[in-house]
């Protein structure tokens, strides 16, 4: 059996250049995060978002102008499809006191819905949602949000080095790390807005990426036992050959069903498909070039130090 038999593919025949890559992206990726931050929405910047539909033709133009005239000269006026219908956002507006704080939010509240129906009475306006978060729950959930893509690595890193070796576990944690990373990356560079939304999406990518990976590491170590005398990188890939088509099919079907929530769905849910296609992407090139390079990188240490 000759050591080229391990399938159609040489996946790690460019192994060396693709990591490079991955880790040049990632500290792109934190760089511009640590620099530039998020554009966070009000679930974890706190404010006030209004939504808002009207049954005439109306231009977001002229909704910002008409948040002006109320006062409220700061806030973000987002267009939403094609209906007419447009997201208003207001910052935190805090008091002295818990107690002033509501005051206040419920005053704006009704400045802005009141103003809406007397303003563009004749475009018929129907507010549709009013959300309000105040700046300690955003924060609190902001926290929250970072603490659980915290301890799901780290859980996930404890999973991977009980069910299969200790080698294989900062390859699988790295790759979810990567992945997260330049999804929130790319979230940084184009000011795309960060809700719950996205943190959602972004621990579902985790989860998804994972079971990519452990199907590929569940193979190679079938293929230890059946290709005996093989060394490592001949079973990695021979592993993501047999794999290669469930990868594809499921990527593919995948991407297609988040990309048609993304063009058809709109608000929240466009939001989180948005970030599932990036992330499914992500994932797909991360596991056979992010994952198993640093699993045979793990596994040559190892050898170099029995060795020694």
């Amino acid at each position: 059996m000759s050591k080229y038999d391990f399938g159609r593919f040489d996946f790690l025949k460019f192994s060396i250049p693709f990591a490079v890559v991955s880790v040049v992206l990632t500290f792109m990726a934190l760089g511009d995060i640590f620099l530039q931050g998020f554009n966070y929405g009000v679930d974890f910047a706190g404010g006030t978002e209004i939504q808002v539909q009207f049954g005439a033709p109306v231009k977001a133009s002229q909704v910002r102008e008409f948040t002006t005239q109320v006062g409220f000269p700061d806030a973000s006026v987002q267009s939403i499809g094609d209906d007419n219908e447009f997201l208003i956002r207001i910052g935190t507006v805090a008091g002295k006191t818990e107690s002033e704080t509501n005051t206040i939010l419920n005053e704006t509240i009704k400045k802005i819905t009141d103003g809406l129906t007397q303003h563009f009475s004749a475009e018929s306006p129907n507010v549709r949602r009013v959300d309000t978060v105040g700046p300690q729950v955003g924060s609190e959930l902001k926290k929250n949000g970072i603490l659980a893509a915290f301890y799901a690595l780290l859980l996930i890193l404890i999973y991977i080095g009980l069910r299969f070796d200790y080698e294989f576990a900062p390859g699988a944690v790295f790759c979810l790390f990567h992945d997260a990373i330049i999804t929130m990356g790319i979230y940084s560079i184009f000011d795309l807005e960060v809700t719950v939304q996205t943190m959602a999406a972004i621990l579902t990518i985790i989860g998804y990426s994972l079971n990519d990976t452990i199907i590929i590491f569940d193979r190679m170590r079938e293929n230890a036992e059946v290709y005996r005398g093989k060394d490592f990188r001949w079973l990695a890939n021979r592993s993501m050959n047999d794999t290669l088509s469930r990868t594809l099919l499921t990527s593919i079907t995948t991407f297609l069903t988040v990309t048609a929530m993304y063009f058809l769905a709109g608000g929240v849910i466009a939001d989180f498909a948005l970030t599932m296609m990036i992330g499914i992407i992500l994932g797909t090139y991360s596991t056979m070039y992010v994952a198993i390079p640093l699993v045979l990188f793990f596994d040559k240490m190892q050898k170099s130090f029995k060795k020694a």
